[in-house]
């Protein structure tokens, strides 16, 4: 009997802990509860960092969709008006580059891409090919013009831009043949202007004439790109393709590009133009005077001079412009060999300030013709004077 008590209490029992059991939260369910809120939570922000994204590439890919666009357009309208120029001469086979500048079969190119020619081939990108004559050059700038006897239809001229218009930093594409590669499209930016090269050309004393207003670039320059146009992002040329820089030297197409290339500037071309296509020589003014390419402050010091800014003259040509207006080259001997102090600093020319020889050489080749007058101010034993030189003519001829 006592047994059967105890059997049934404990059944009663575990009734009723069954029935407390059902009463009671789930601690399961609540903590996946919590989780799931934290990841709610957690989606939330995610959310709200994702949003952020789109607008950042909204304002960079259409951008790069855009010049991209715009190089396509550029290439597919101005390759047409790009040659390949052959060459064939007693020295072998050569090739550069050239764009059509008129209807009437007019082709610029640089005079050391034709130079000593016996023959010449211009090619162009739609397959035709033919001869050409080269009627005009100009070893000063180092540019030449050949005619081709071409239907009209056949031609795509290029536009010539205004170089003065440039900004260092502005982008460029060049188009040439490099290594023969027809039809190849580099680009880069404006790196600088107003540099200066030796011209081709040399005075009777076996001295090179200096060529001004060249544009220094970044764009890949390689032989066979001689000639070739260096254009903005409108299509217009405002450059011709002549040089790269290589260990310290520039050379017209032998070295691989070092990444410093030199384009003659439009406005150059501009000058000249007309005096090639009639078959006639350029007449650049002529100061008759050498000049340092620019001074460091101790050069400067060494020289006696109170400024590091201007062309410090260093030769003076007998009986040229310069020594009839009096202009004074350096000749006293000072701690360097060669050094000559003494000589007069162009620190202005008509009015305008210069900090080197190049910018004097700039404005000189584009704004003065034969004849005119130059107004010359210097410092000369601490003071400032001014000369008036009536300019002559560069001497000699481009050939």
């Amino acid at each position: 009997m006592k047994s059967r008590k105890i059997k049934l209490w404990l059944a009663v029992s575990v009734l009723i802990l069954a029935m407390l059991a059902c009463t009671l939260p789930d601690l399961e369910s609540l903590t996946m509860t919590e989780e799931s809120a934290e990841q709610e939570t957690s989606v939330e922000v995610k959310e709200t960092e994702v949003v952020q994204v789109p607008s950042t590439v909204s304002y960079v890919i259409p951008e790069e969709v855009l010049l991209e666009d715009a190089l396509i357009s550029l290439y597919q309208e101005v390759s047409p008006g790009v040659v390949s120029i052959q060459v064939y001469s007693e020295y072998g086979a050569g090739i550069g580059s050239g764009f059509v500048i008129d209807k009437e079969g007019h082709i610029v190119t640089n005079y050391h891409v034709v130079e000593g020619a016996n023959e010449v081939e211009v090619h162009y990108s739609s397959g035709l090919k033919v001869f050409g004559q080269v009627i005009g050059v100009d070893l000063d700038s180092d540019l030449a013009v050949i005619k081709v006897d071409v239907d009209p239809d056949e031609l795509a001229p290029l536009t010539i831009g205004d170089s003065d218009q440039l900004y260092v930093g502005q982008s460029v594409v060049a188009i040439g043949n490099p290594y023969g590669l027809t039809g190849t499209m580099t680009t880069g930016i404006i790196s600088a202007r107003g540099r200066t090269l030796d011209s081709i050309r040399q005075t009777e004393a076996g001295v090179y004439f200096s060529a001004g207003d060249l544009i220094q670039t970044d764009a890949t320059i390689n032989p066979g790109n001689s000639g070739g146009p260096l254009l903005n992002l409108n299509g217009e040329v405002i450059g011709i393709n002549r040089a790269i820089q290589t260990n310290g030297a520039t050379i017209g197409s032998s070295v691989s590009n070092t990444g410093i290339g030199f384009a003659v500037s439009s406005n150059i071309l501009r000058l000249v133009l007309p005096s090639l296509i009639n078959g006639s020589d350029y007449a650049y003014p002529y100061l008759g005077l050498s000049a340092l390419p620019s001074l460091s402050l101790t050069q400067a010091e060494y020289l006696g001079l109170s400024q590091a800014n201007g062309a410090y003259v260093v030769e003076v040509v007998d009986g040229g412009p310069s020594e009839k207006a009096g202009i004074r080259a350096g000749n006293q001997a000072t701690q360097i060999q060669g050094f000559y102090s003494g000589g007069d600093l162009i620190t202005a020319v008509d009015g305008q300030k210069i900090l080197e020889f190049s910018e004097l050489l700039k404005y000189l080749m584009l704004n003065k013709q034969p004849g005119d007058d130059l107004i010359l101010t210097v410092m000369r034993d601490g003071k400032e004077m001014d000369f008036t030189v009536t300019l002559g003519e560069r001497p000699g001829n481009g050939q």
